[in-house]
């Protein structure tokens, strides 16, 4: 951990000019430090530089590292959620980002019903088509946003996604520009209690096309903290 600050302020200094280069205000880009494969002292000394918002990818290991997070850290869940472990998610998570199925969206709904409380979501698109991937096809989008907005309990405030891992991250950028112009037409659709107001895409290789094309929220690991095991 002796380099994160170094490595906090490089990748917010390219977030910033990766802002700037679009006429945007780097306070609208939200850093998410994500922790998989990294242990609770790590994380502690992650938001004591500074970071503010925690993602994980398992449920699991949320459990073993955020009931040390202080108050005011804001935590996302990111990686796939199986609908078995909804009710230990809602209990440790503030954000999904991976509403991607309609069995899901009844889970965390039921959920936050029992718990009274209203969680904020983000539909996950799999705008490459990757096999590998979740999400929904981009044609799918509007549809399962109107169907989702009837539930009670959860509120849709974005989209997300995942650009496919290649070696020159320009080639990502139409991914982005993709999911941009997704929510906007589901902006433009005027569906009631849903807002567009988070993009969640972008990571290590990519984040600052991400930005380019309008991310509010990067996703960055690796670049913090390093390789880690897999």
């Amino acid at each position: 951990m002796e380099n994160f600050a170094e490595n906090l302020a490089r990748i917010r200094g390219r977030i910033s000019a990766a802002a700037e280069r679009v006429g945007r205000d780097p306070a609208d880009v939200t850093l998410i430090a994500v922790t998989k494969n990294v242990d609770a002292a790590t994380v502690q000394q992650a938001v004591a530089a500074g970071v503010a918002d925690i993602g994980e990818n398992r449920v699991q290991e949320a459990r073993a590292k955020f009931p040390f997070l202080p108050a005011g850290v804001r935590r996302h869940m990111i990686g796939h959620l199986q609908t078995n472990k909804v009710k230990q998610c809602l209990e440790l998570f503030d954000v999904i980002h991976s509403l991607d199925r309609w069995s899901l969206a009844e889970a965390v709904s039921r959920r936050a019903q029992a718990l009274g409380t209203v969680v904020p979501v983000l539909v996950q698109v799999n705008v490459a088509g990757e096999e590998t991937k979740h999400g929904l096809a981009p044609g799918e989008v509007l549809s399962f946003v109107r169907m989702v907005a009837e539930l009670p309990g959860l509120a849709i405030r974005g989209l997300m996604t995942m650009a496919p891992l290649v070696d020159d991250p320009e080639a990502a950028r139409p991914v982005f520009r993709e999911l941009r112009r997704l929510a906007d037409q589901v902006a433009d659709a005027g569906i009631r209690g849903v807002s567009m107001e988070w993009l969640s895409m972008g990571m290590s290789n990519d984040f600052e096309m991400a930005v380019e094309e309008g991310a509010t929220m990067v996703r960055i690991g690796t670049s913090l903290f390093g390789p880690r095991r897999p």
